[in-house]
């Protein structure tokens, strides 16, 4: 059951990715050879407005095809003929569509559980906070200069702390204080810790603060992922930090597995929320600036847009080419770690 969820779930941030590149390049005059979700022969195919929609054999994946994508075309609505501004739209629309993905998903799930507001339930004794005479029911409202909307971007700076003396503004009694707190290691938890928990229950927000925080979720998302791969350049991560399509599955086995006691709502709930992190997450790792990506595709037209010279279609054709085999060897080489790791 979890490897079909999976498909599933892939497949939609996949499809909306995709999408996101269709919708926009035919919005802007693009010519759109073919939109197709799966791998493999065609299963079930119709072609509308010069581009080819099908549905392939094999559920996994899926793609936009635009006509003269790297090689010279006298379509005047080919890719590489059309104006610079259009493709840095186009190009930039798939992972914009998985942060949107996020933020609509995040709407439903707000909505019904509600909000982590960053409201102290619990001081911990012998901890920096109860030293400074913070206690239940503060309000954190920023970390140095860092506004704090929800209780987990406390937690995700403790995750990321390196011990560092941070000054924090709280609300107490309605008055706004500050102090400086140095976060204590705890081995326990394995990671720095101010000295407080949050609450124990989320708080319902009427409709204009359930699309607020539904901004505020996506956009927590966003931060923990590229702090996440910040970690990568210190040196800070191992293999088993990373998770391909197998270790995906792995995680979507445990939330179902961990939801159904609770019944089919709660598990929808969780693997929607699960899908917005996933989601979130993708839309940034296709913006990394590495061939294959978006992101390396966008570097090449912002060098376009920059100095009015368009690069070698031959060169930048290979160089994509390079970075999706190697793009393709990573894949393997997280999958093969994956199943090493959870199946032996």
């Amino acid at each position: 059951m979890s490897i079909i969820i999976s498909l599933l779930i892939i497949n939609i941030i996949i499809v909306i990715h995709e999408g996101g590149h269709c919708l926009i390049a035919k919005k802007s005059g693009i010519a759109v050879k073919e939109f197709f979700v799966g791998v493999g022969p065609d299963i079930i195919s119709i072609e509308k407005g010069g581009t080819k929609y099908a549905l392939k054999l094999i559920p996994f994946g899926g793609a936009c095809v635009f006509d003269g994508m790297f090689e010279e075309s006298d379509n005047p609505s080919a890719y590489l003929n059309s104006p610079v501004w259009r493709r840095i739209a186009t190009v930039l629309a798939g992972p914009f569509m998985n942060f949107f993905l996020s933020f609509f998903l995040a709407l439903f799930v707000i909505g019904i559980v509600g909000i982590d507001k960053p409201v102290i339930a619990e001081v911990m004794p012998g901890y920096p906070a109860s030293e400074a005479g913070i206690s239940a029911g503060d309000e954190i409202v920023k970390l140095d200069n860092k506004r704090i909307e929800i209780y987990r971007d406390i937690s995700l700076e403790g995750m990321f702390s390196t011990g560092k003396s941070v000054r924090v503004t709280y609300k107490h009694d309605g008055l706004l204080k500050e102090t400086v707190l140095t976060p204590r290691y705890s081995k326990e938890d394995g990671r720095y810790l101010f000295g407080f928990r949050g609450p124990k229950e989320y708080v319902k927000g009427n409709p204009l603060e359930v699309v607020k925080y539904s901004i505020v979720e996506t956009r927590y998302w966003i931060e923990a992922t590229v702090k996440s791969l910040g970690l990568i350049f210190k040196g800070k991560v191992t293999k088993d930090d990373f998770a391909g399509p197998v270790g995906v599955t792995k995680v979507v086995g445990d939330v179902y597995e961990a939801s159904k006691p609770s019944g089919i709502f709660y598990i929808f709930l969780n693997l929607m929320n699960l899908t917005i992190l996933l989601s979130a997450d993708i839309g940034v790792m296709n913006l990394l600036p590495l061939p294959a990506l978006d992101g390396g595709k966008f570097l090449f037209l912002l060098f376009e847009a920059v100095t009015g010279k368009k690069p070698s279609p031959r060169f930048e054709g290979v160089v994509q080419f390079a970075g999706m085999c190697l793009l393709l060897v990573f894949v393997i080489f997280i999958t093969f770690n994956d199943i090493t790791r959870f199946f032996r």
